[in-house]
């Protein structure tokens, strides 16, 4: 009797184990199967530019975006596909690169730019949209707010107004008797607006005479140029635009052909043989960028993931260009720059 009701209870016992450990297993298997679909997911973002696709993307200011991702373990060719669309500076382009990606169902869209959110946002309200802008976001109407964008739409805000009037303050350190500057707009750039009147509230309290010329081809860069000779405007600011980037060569180029020192935000400014640059790290930008997709691809929600503001700001200047047009670039200044190129 004894023995049989310890087989008995050892058989229940035997019985219970198994169960614990089929349900265990279940339990465990669940989050493993949940976790492996998520490994196995290629994920699809879509990068709207107004630019012209740059011959190494990895090389371009872009390529923090990339680089970013793979950081957090999102790797082209393995689980991501970034899909590039470049408007070549024709911005009426935008609408119908935007429309595409929404087609294709991305599951976020970069939007480098105010011309590019523009055009997401027409072209989607659900698909999360990350921006680069450098107009306030929430005067633009972009989003609510800083804290909590709301929609669909988060991302970078590179305060470019600001950056503009030190642009001008720049120009004076090497320039002190610089009565009439030239700012170089596209007239398709809504952020060109607040930049503008940023720059023109410094001039006016420095005493500077602002000088608007607009372009958005290549002809009317060069027709800009000749206005600045012909109103005799003594150096130049180029504002941030994907299309004055392309460009850059050129500008720079006919800048030192006018004798005109000229400041941009781009780095490349100064490597094409501007004066100087004074901007944001547009690398750490879309290494920023990354991190924000990354967290919208984990669940988070576009409009409660508050628009970030840009913290790094390089100062580059071209030595050998101030010495072709006969300045002195002041000591303080060059100890100041992150970078003088001779």
């Amino acid at each position: 009797m004894k023995i049989n009701a310890v087989l008995q209870r050892d058989r229940r016992m035997f019985e219970r184990r198994k169960f614990l450990i089929v349900l265990g297993a279940g339990v465990i298997a669940a989050p493993l199967v949940s976790f492996a679909q998520h490994q196995g997911k290629v994920w699809r973002v879509g990068f709207l530019s107004g630019r012209t696709r740059p011959h190494s993307v990895d090389a371009d200011v872009f390529g923090g975006f990339p680089r970013g991702m793979r950081e957090l373990g999102y790797v082209e060719g393995k689980n991501l596909v970034i899909e590039w669309r470049f408007a070549d500076g024709q911005y009426e382009r935008l609408p119908g690169l935007a429309a595409e990606l929404v087609r294709l169902n991305v599951d976020a869209i970069v939007a480098a730019g105010p011309p590019m959110i523009v055009a997401a946002q027409k072209a989607t309200t659900t698909i999360p949209i990350v921006m680069v802008t450098g107009i306030d976001p929430v005067d633009a109407g972009f989003v609510k707010s800083l804290a909590r964008p709301g929609g669909n739409t988060t991302g970078i805000s590179n305060l470019s107004g600001e950056v503009s009037a030190k642009h001008l303050e720049l120009l004076l350190g090497i320039a002190p008797k610089l009565a009439r500057v030239a700012v170089l707009v596209n007239p398709a750039n809504p952020a060109h607006v607040s930049t503008v009147t940023s720059v023109q509230a410094a001039a006016q309290k420095a005493g500077v005479t602002v000088l608007l010329v607009e372009a958005q081809t290549p002809q009317e860069i060069e027709t800009a140029f000749s206005v600045m000779t012909r109103e005799n405007a003594r150096a130049i600011i180029v504002e941030l635009d994907p299309f004055f980037i392309d460009q850059g060569p050129r500008i720079a180029d006919l800048a030192a052909k006018h004798r005109l020192p000229s400041i941009s935000t781009r780095r490349e400014h100064t490597e094409h043989g501007g004066l100087m640059s004074y901007g944001q790290s547009g690398v750490d930008q879309y290494r920023q960028v990354a991190v924000l997709v990354g967290k919208i691809l984990k669940g988070a929600k576009p409009g409660e993931l508050p628009v970030e503001q840009s913290t790094k700001f390089n100062m580059v200047i071209n030595r050998k260009t101030a010495k072709a047009l006969g300045l002195t670039i002041p000591q303080s200044m060059l100890i100041r720059a992150d970078e003088v190129i001779e």
